[in-house]
C-alpha cells in the first residue's frame, strides 16, 4: 500500500463542540479511509504506482475517475486534518503578512474564504491557494478536486481547505452549511497553515 491514512495528531472528541467527535470518527475512519484504499487500488499494477499524488495530480485528466476521485479524496482530507486542532487562534508573522497582502485584511479574507465554501454548489471544497508567484487566492472546487490537479480553474498549492460535503457536518449542523463553516474558524491550526505557505 503506498498510500496510507493519516493518523490525526488529536483525539476525535478534540474540536467539539464545533466539530463533533461521532462526526470525526466516521470521516476519518470510515470516508478518508475509504477513499484510501479505493487511491491504492486504483493506481495498483498500473504506471502511476510509486509515484507521488501531487506528480499523479498534474496530469490527472489522462486518469480515471477512479483515480481522481479517491486521489483526491485520499489528499483533501490529509490535508484537512493537519489544518485543523484544538486552540484556534489566529494567523500571524509571515502569513498574516501574506494574507493582508492577498485580501486587504484577515476578516476580509475569512469572508472571501467562507462565500466560496457556502456557495460551492453540492459537494466540494474551498481552498487558501498558494500560486506560482507566491500570492495567496481563494477558490472552490466540485467534489474531491483540488487545485494541484491539471482539471482546476485556479491552480496552485493548496494550504487550507474545508471539506463542505454533507458527510463533513450533517450530524450536528444538518443543512446549516454557513454555521459549520463560521465553526471551522475556531479549529484551524495556523502553524500548520504557516507551514504549508512557507514549504
Amino acid at each position: 500500500m503506498s498510500f496510507k491514512l493519516t493518523e490525526l495528531s488529536y483525539d476525535y472528541n478534540a474540536l467539539e463542540p464545533y466539530i463533533d467527535a461521532r462526526t470525526m470518527e466516521i470521516h476519518h475512519s470510515k470516508h478518508h479511509a475509504a477513499y484510501t484504499a479505493n487511491f491504492n487500488k486504483a493506481v495498483e499494477g498500473t504506471a502511476l504506482e510509486g509515484k507521488s499524488a501531487e506528480e499523479i495530480f498534474a496530469g490527472v485528466s489522462s486518469q480515471s475517475a477512479a483515480v481522481r476521485n479517491n486521489g483526491g479524496g485520499f489528499y483533501n482530507h490529509d490535508l484537512y486534518w493537519s489544518v485543523m486542532g484544538p486552540g484556534g487562534g489566529e494567523p500571524t508573522g509571515d502569513l498574516l503578512e501574506a494574507i493582508n497582502k492577498g485580501f486587504g485584511s484577515v476578516a476580509d479574507f475569512k469572508a472571501k474564504f467562507s462565500t466560496a465554501a457556502a456557495t460551492r454548489f453540492g459537494s466540494g471544497w474551498a481552498w487558501l491557494v498558494k500560486q506560482a508567484d507566491g500570492s495567496l487566492v481563494v477558490s472552490s472546487t466540485p467534489n474531491q478536486d483540488n487545485p494541484l490537479m491539471d482539471v482546476a480553474d485556479v491552480k496552485g498549492t493548496p494550504v487550507l481547505g474545508i471539506d463542505v460535503w454533507e458527510h463533513a457536518y450533517y450530524l450536528n449542523y444538518q443543512n446549516r452549511r454557513p454555521e459549520y463553516i463560521e465553526a471551522f474558524w475556531n479549529v484551524i491550526n495556523w502553524e500548520e497553515v504557516a507551514k504549508r505557505l512557507k514549504a
